[in-house]
């Protein structure tokens, strides 16, 4: 399937290629060791709220405690079929797939000051949600650009958390879940619009998720987090 039947594929359901890179030998021994035969990887993924418009009702649909992860999985791992490749998802594991680190290889963004990769035009209004290896090698240049934050003086996304979760020195992850858990009925808080740390970045402000696709994110972090919590009680 060439590339731009590929890109037709994904769009129906709200997705994205999100560029690749050919494998490395020194580099990619864990990718190599599950699958020899792996020429490229290409990662998918999607960009604001198209997803969401596609996809949102099925997946909201489905009564998996993780339904976007189901939902991927099934949507994936045929299209991966379809190109005599085999998927792999970041919500495998552990161990993880390093996917923030084939992102800076395919796309060459960057973290945030909170920790979510940057895009220079989507902002932190995106996700990589698989990763397809393919047999064949592929032309996906990466493109260059700067860092958004480089130029940011301000830093808004790490003054307007309401309990202060991200600073220079990390995320205090158990203090967001805590303020969000407590604020769930507060229609302006995170809970209700989505991390307001996020939504203080100015960059790819017209790709900000829609505020029920923000909630859905927000409710399936709390849960997670919280299931973890459980288990390491």
């Amino acid at each position: 399937m060439p590339i731009s039947e590929l890109n037709d594929a994904l769009a129906r359901y709200g997705l994205r290629l999100r560029g690749g890179f050919a494998t490395d030998s020194e580099v990619d021994r864990d990718v190599l060791a599950e699958a020899p035969w792996a020429r490229a990887v290409i990662l998918v993924g999607n960009v604001g709220s198209e997803l969401w418009d596609r996809s949102g009702a099925e997946i909201t649909a489905m009564t998996d405690p993780d339904p976007l992860d189901q939902w991927t999985r099934q949507t994936i791992d045929p299209i991966a079929r379809s190109v005599d490749g085999t998927a792999l998802y970041p919500f495998d594991g552990p161990p993880y797939w390093p996917f923030q680190r084939w992102a800076e290889r395919a796309e060459g963004v960057r973290s945030s000051p909170i920790g979510i990769q940057i895009h220079p035009e989507y902002g932190l209004w995106h996700a990589y949600r698989a990763a397809i290896l393919l047999r064949n090698t592929i032309h996906q240049p990466r493109r260059e650009h700067a860092h958004p934050c480089d130029a940011c003086v301000d830093r808004p996304c790490l003054t307007h958390c309401p309990v202060n979760a991200f600073s220079v020195d990390g995320y205090d992850v158990d203090r967001c879940v805590d303020y969000v858990v407590a604020a769930q009925h507060d229609s302006r808080s995170c809970s209700g619009v989505g991390c307001l740390a996020r939504l203080a970045c100015p960059v790819g402000a017209d790709w900000r998720y829609q505020a029920d696709h923000a909630r859905f994110h927000m409710k399936a972090f709390v849960k997670a987090r919280l299931r973890a919590r459980e288990r390491n009680s």
